[in-house]
């Protein structure tokens, strides 16, 4: 597997566990926070989808940051996936650029992979914890990043950590 192809494979990653993550979030849990300082789960996602549009912008060979604001759930969760598509579709067509892959992958990549694992947190603070699961097994193929992951998952209850 080449770079570029580990990299998508990444957001292939980035995309199965987001879905998990952002599907069917409790009642009021978009808005809620988790101290006076923190980020809501809405401003976390539309976080991301700012990274993602990042990405695809430096795949592409621009390096400009913009910050969209959302007010609406649905509305950040839409941007997130379109893009990690249109990130996808960036790297699926572009040259290879070692110096970009790389700074894509340390930037918004990583920066996405830390938020979803808050955003699991978070969703157990709030009472609707995600349920472990097998990753190293699960069903995830390069260029599905969409929010339609596969189904078959290999879930457990209790603690993987023993």
């Amino acid at each position: 597997m080449s770079a570029r192809e580990l990299l998508r494979h990444t957001l292939a990653t980035l995309a199965y566990r987001a879905e998990k993550v952002l599907r069917d979030p409790p009642a009021g849990f978009p808005l809620s926070k988790a101290g006076a300082a923190t980020r809501t789960p809405l401003q976390i996602l539309t976080h991301m989808g700012d990274l993602m549009e990042w990405g695809e912008r430096m795949a592409r060979g621009e390096r400009r940051w913009q910050h969209v604001p959302c007010e609406d759930w649905d509305e950040a969760h839409r941007r997130f996936f379109a893009g990690l598509a249109a990130l996808d579709a960036a790297l699926a067509e572009t040259a290879t650029n070692p110096s970009a892959d790389e700074a894509i992958f340390q930037g918004p990549i990583a920066d996405a992979l830390t938020h979803v694992g808050q955003l699991a947190m978070l969703r157990g603070m709030a009472g609707a914890p995600v349920r472990p699961e097998s990753y190293a097994r699960a069903t995830i193929r390069r260029g599905v990043v969409g929010p339609e992951q596969s189904a078959d998952r290999i879930e457990f209850d209790g603690d993987a950590s023993g």
